[in-house]
């Protein structure tokens, strides 16, 4: 193949402004051998001017901009797409998405829940009267015929020592010791709640069937409770903590389990709960003031009352105390971990929700 001599390369013209070049057709403006001129550029007579260095003739249009590189038009690129027009369609379509969802978690909403039939029947207590005990606990219970009179002899034993006797409600009667059953199943939310209207002391302790927390860890929850003191409008909430242990639970958990309980847990600080790291232990001790103005806007009856239970707390400014209690891993929870952690984590988005929007509001209520 034949080498063109240095004479006939192109080469940038540098003292040339900034215009057209033509593509070389030969000696005399036409292509060796005889080929016939290429076309002339506009701009007329300064079309067939020639490299001095070289001699070669233009005739391709060319052009540049004042500083750049020659390149011919026929390879400019295509412009791209629009960018911004793109963002906006996913803009508008996630607005129209997130008011969907607030449309749906409105018109789903359920009102709140009246005060429990169960706490009316013949002569039981009821949260609005004043009290007439130190200290009620409530546990929800629901086919824990295995575990819960473990938890029960505990509780009873550690209670006897403090003047409270140890017999259940068929020896003694319901003054000390007395079971509410539920028509339905109504979850352990609202088991905790129908327990709690019926309760006559001046604290209120939630505590789980499974005894997974001492039942003497009490007296750290209570010294957390005494802590926050002077309670405002006497309210005041102390809650037992697991955060202290979740390096360990951690390393005992599978990484799916793992994930899901980061994903609860970003989730919780997102939407509801900024302040408190665990929010799921079942060991919880509240003023009675601080039960009526919590239970009594509470609408979650499943696994993600408590969320609900703090983040009212927190809208109306109730004090909050996290204390590290003793934990242990009881077999036979009812928590399925995916499909109850998949529904906690719609409970806690509608939570938001419905607050949001109005759906669901909270109400002050008095003491009787």
């Amino acid at each position: 193949m034949a080498v063109p001599s240095p004479s006939r390369m192109w080469r940038p013209l540098a003292a040339r402004p900034p215009g057209s070049l033509r593509e070389r057709t030969g000696g005399s403006g036409g292509h060796r051998g005889g080929g016939a001129a290429g076309p002339r550029p506009p701009g007329g007579a300064g079309g067939s001017q020639r490299h001095p260095a070289s001699g070669a003739a233009a005739s391709a249009s060319l052009s540049r901009r004042a500083g750049a590189p020659w390149l011919p038009r026929a390879m400019a690129l295509p412009p791209l797409p629009s960018l911004p027009a793109a963002a906006l369609a996913l803009a508008a379509l996630a607005a129209f998405l997130l008011v969907l969802i607030c449309v749906i978690a409105h018109v789903t909403a359920k009102t709140m829940p009246h005060e429990d039939a169960e706490c009316r029947r013949g002569s039981a207590p009821n949260l609005h009267d004043p009290a007439t005990r130190e200290l009620s606990v409530v546990v929800p219970s629901y086919n824990e015929e295995n575990r819960l009179p473990l938890m029960m002899d505990e509780a009873l034993d550690y209670l006897e020592k403090r003047q409270v006797a140890k017999e259940y409600c068929k020896k003694y009667g319901s003054d000390k010791v007395r079971v509410i059953s539920l028509e339905k199943n109504r979850g352990k939310g609202g088991a905790v709640r129908t327990g709690v209207f019926s309760s006559r002391g001046k604290t209120i302790l939630m505590a789980d069937a499974d005894g997974a927390t001492k039942f003497a860890d009490i007296e750290k929850v209570e010294e957390g409770l005494k802590n926050l003191q002077p309670w405002p409008e006497g309210m005041a909430i102390s809650c037992g903590s697991r955060a202290h242990l979740e390096k360990d639970s951690i390393a005992k958990r599978s990484y799916f389990r793992t994930l899901l309980m980061y994903g609860f847990h970003f989730l919780v600080w997102f939407l509801c709960v900024k302040e408190i790291r665990d929010t799921q232990c079942g060991f919880k001790l509240l003023t009675r003031q601080a039960a009526l103005q919590t239970f009594s806007n509470l609408h979650i009856e499943r696994w993600a009352f408590d969320v609900e239970l703090l983040y009212i707390a927190q809208r109306l400014k109730i004090p909050i105390a996290e204390v590290a209690v003793n934990w242990t891993e009881i077999e036979g929870s009812k928590l399925v971990p995916f499909w109850s952690w998949l529904q906690m984590g719609r409970d806690l988005l509608f939570i938001r929700l419905r607050y949001m929007t109005g759906a669901w509001k909270l109400e002050a209520k008095k003491c009787n």
